[in-house]
C-alpha cells in the first residue's frame, strides 16, 4: 500500500515488487522510460520521491536516506554475473546501481537537483539521525527542504518511509513525530 499523510493513495494486486511498482508508475500516469532501467531500490526511492514532490521542481532540496541492506540486492546481482557461474564479466547496468546512493542521483535527475545528499546504512530506522542530519542542513542554510527517510529493499522484502523538512510543515520535526509516523505506516 502506498500512502500520503496517512490515506491510501494506491493499494495494489501484488505483493510482488516489480508488479506492484509496475502498477504504480501507471496509476501514477508516469512518463520517465528509464525507471525500468533502474535497479529496485532505486525504483522504490524514485517512486517515494514522485509521490511526494510530483511534478515540482524543489531547489534547494537535500537528500537524507537510510536502509538496512545498502545495495545488496543489487550486489548480488553482479556478483553472480561475474561468478564462475555466472557470465564472467559485470553488466554495466547493472554495476551503476551497486551503491545505495544511486538511488538519489536517479532522484537528483529526475528534478534537477545539485544539493546536498547522504545515504546511511545502519540497522534498523534511527529518527534520531534523519532528525538531527536534516535539522543541520536546514540551520546552515544547506538547504531550505529536505526530503529524508528510509528506503530499503532486499531480496523481495522492501519498505519506505519519506518525509519532507521544512521550516513550516504539517507535523512538528520531532524524533518522536517522526517516530510515530513511521510506525504508523
Amino acid at each position: 500500500m502506498v500512502a500520503l499523510n496517512g490515506e491510501s493513495l494506491f493499494t495494489g494486486d501484488t505483493q510482488r515488487f516489480g508488479e506492484f511498482m509496475k502498477s504504480l508508475y501507471k496509476h501514477l500516469n508516469l512518463d520517465h522510460s528509464k525507471f525500468f532501467k533502474m535497479d529496485n531500490l532505486s525504483k522504490l526511492a524514485f517512486m517515494g520521491a514522485e509521490i511526494l514532490l510530483g511534478e515540482k521542481t524543489e531547489k534547494e532540496l537535500a537528500l537524507v536516506f537510510s536502509n538496512r541492506a545498502a545495495s545488496l540486492d543489487t550486489d548480488r546481482r553482479h556478483q553472480a554475473s561475474i561468478s564462475p557461474a555466472g557470465e564472467g564479466y559485470a553488466s554495466p547496468a547493472v554495476f551503476v546501481y551497486t551503491l545505495p546512493n544511486i538511488s538519489m542521483g536517479e532522484i537528483s535527475i529526475r528534478y534537477a537537483l545539485h544539493s546536498e545528499n547522504a545515504f546511511f546504512v545502519q540497522e534498523q530506522f534511527d529518527p534520531e539521525l534523519l532528525h538531527t542530519y536534516s535539522e543541520n542542513l536546514i540551520t546552515t542554510k544547506k538547504a531550505k527542504k529536505v526530503l529524508c527517510g528510509w528506503v530499503d529493499y532486499d531480496a523481495g522484502k522492501y519498505d519506505a518511509f519519506l518525509y519532507i523538512v521544512a521550516n513550516k510543515g504539517t507535523f512538528a520535526h520531532a524524533i518522536g513525530e517522526i517516530t510515530r509516523l513511521y510506525q504508523t505506516q
